[in-house]
């Protein structure tokens, strides 16, 4: 478990399930996921939190031992699903979100990408980390480049996920690193 301060992230468990399903039904995070909104996850949460193997990762972040947020971080070129079709072992891909609307604006998701880019550049041979926030979502592209990601292409996922894919290389987090604006 890590500690941020008031902000704590931890292993998902199985029993994370049923707030993830909650979170799936609120607007902001159907916009998040959905060109127009109207689409929630169609995600089996029991089944996505069960051991894989395949080099996915999901995190719970918590303010008073509240959940708030979680974080998936996998490794796009063994993941089953293929979302991100054919690429190299040594990317990490992540998603990130805040549940809690009472949450949002106020640091946590600084804190949790950090922690994200960390834990994703503390395996050696991971050389980036991608990104792909929908096209139509500003300030999380604002968000992202700030933490130093840059926009690679304008990408359709799944016929349906209007996306623009950012990426962190090593170097570039290495360097904020060395000018104290890293983790």
């Amino acid at each position: 478990m890590e500690d941020h301060g008031d902000l704590r992230i931890r292993l998902a468990v199985p029993e994370d399930a049923g707030k993830l399903r909650y979170w799936d039904g609120k607007p902001h995070i159907r916009a998040a996921v959905s060109n127009d909104g109207s689409v929630s996850f169609d995600c089996d949460w029991d089944e996505e939190l069960a051991p894989r193997g395949d080099g996915t990762e999901f995190f719970i972040a918590e303010v008073a031992s509240q959940s708030i947020g979680a974080m998936q971080i996998i490794n796009p070129a063994t993941e089953r699903s293929r979302y991100w079709g054919p690429v190299s072992e040594t990317l990490r891909a992540v998603d990130i979100w805040i549940g809690e609307e009472s949450c949002l604006g106020r640091g946590y998701g600084t804190v949790m990408m950090c922690f994200a880019m960390k834990h994703c550049f503390d395996v050696p041979d991971v050389c980036a980390i991608v990104i792909d926030p929908l096209a139509n979502n500003l300030r999380a592209h604002r968000f992202y480049r700030r933490l130093g990601f840059e926009f690679v292409e304008r990408r359709v996922f799944d016929d349906t996920s209007d996306c623009h894919v950012f990426r962190l290389e090593r170097t570039a987090w290495e360097e904020r690193g060395r000018r104290g604006q890293g983790d």
